[in-house]
């Protein structure tokens, strides 16, 4: 496979992915303004969105003050913000226009036809009532995209190279999540009473990542708590958006990769190395480390998997 066709399978997925990702990061900040919430400072929840997102810097430059007319259309709509769901999905449809001929119909359409509605969408008309509906549809188009691909993709290379994308976007965006919220997961935060600032920031971590419900049936006997929320979103593989799920599924690609090409190049090496550093570690050892530190170091080591992956396979 050409190295532009492997760089735009793996950005089409990664760039669908995100598109989500930030979605729902603005569902759980409209869900948190609507209710409130003790020792919640003003705008507590818009400024978690900004900050998992990664955008505040850019937000606060260009606005006054925090709002849901601002962030809305800022993490949905605004070309200026690298991060919004418009040029996601644009970057995506551009990188699998690229490989018209190498996907299949249905992928095609479910990337076209998203990419389609949303350019018709007057940002005007998301008003706070139909704000979460639009976000409804980004989440189901979401999926839509993600089962045209599981369900229709023949499973060789092109398949391959799209999953990476797809998972190391996906640990990142779990990564910088937790990471940006890591003191609220600190063990410290087990004492406090269930009505702490701490307790929302728990949930809302838990939303942004999907993981409301399924916590409850990981930890059925055990009510919230910080050593819990961050082993089950670091740690059990069972959990779709843990690192432990996602590189598992990065080193059993990078195995059908390296099984494909009969070659085994070192970015391959590097994946299966860290799923198998994240099956050996316990919550109690990363805690002892320090959570931020490995929550930092992990970041790095994922941007690093992915630029070794490029390097490999002649793509950027």
């Amino acid at each position: 496979m050409l190295g532009r066709t492997a760089s735009s399978l793996f950005w089409m997925s990664r760039y669908h992915e995100r598109a989500q990702n930030v979605a729902r990061l603005l569902e759980v900040a409209y869900r948190g303004a609507i209710i409130s919430h003790r020792g919640q400072e003003h705008g507590t929840h818009w400024t978690f969105a900004l900050t998992c997102s990664g955008c505040e810097p850019e937000f606060t430059e260009k606005y006054d003050e925090l709002g849901i007319r601002n962030i809305a259309y800022f993490l949905l709509f605004s070309k200026e913000n690298s991060v919004s769901v418009r040029n996601s999905l644009e970057l995506a449809r551009n990188n699998a226009r690229a490989v018209r001929t190498g996907i299949t119909a249905e992928l095609w359409e479910a990337i076209n036809t998203t990419w389609i509605e949303f350019t018709e969408i007057n940002p005007q008309t998301i008003t706070q009532e139909r704000l979460p509906d639009f976000l409804a549809w980004v989440n189901q188009r979401a999926h839509l995209f993600r089962g045209a691909l599981l369900n229709t993709v023949l499973r060789n290379d092109g398949y391959f190279f799209s999953q990476m994308g797809n998972f190391v976007e996906r640990a990142d965006n779990t990564a910088r999540i937790l990471n940006s919220q890591y003191w609220s997961l600190l063990p410290d935060s087990d004492i406090l009473d269930d009505g702490s600032m701490e307790k929302y920031q728990w949930s809302a971590i838990l939303r942004a990542l999907s993981g409301r419900r399924s916590y409850r049936f990981a930890y059925p006997n055990a009510r919230l708590k910080a050593f819990n929320i961050a082993e089950f979103l670091i740690l059990r593989k069972e959990m779709p958006r843990s690192l432990a799920h996602c590189y598992n599924w990065i080193a059993d690609t990078a195995e059908d990769l390296s099984q494909f090409y009969s070659s085994q190049e070192p970015s391959l090496d590097m994946a299966k190395e860290i799923a198998l550093s994240l099956s050996e570690k316990q919550m109690r050892e990363i805690y002892q480390d320090g959570l931020h530190e490995f929550l930092d170091d992990f970041i790095g080591r994922n941007n690093q998997f992915a630029f070794e992956l490029s390097k490999d396979y002649n793509f950027s």
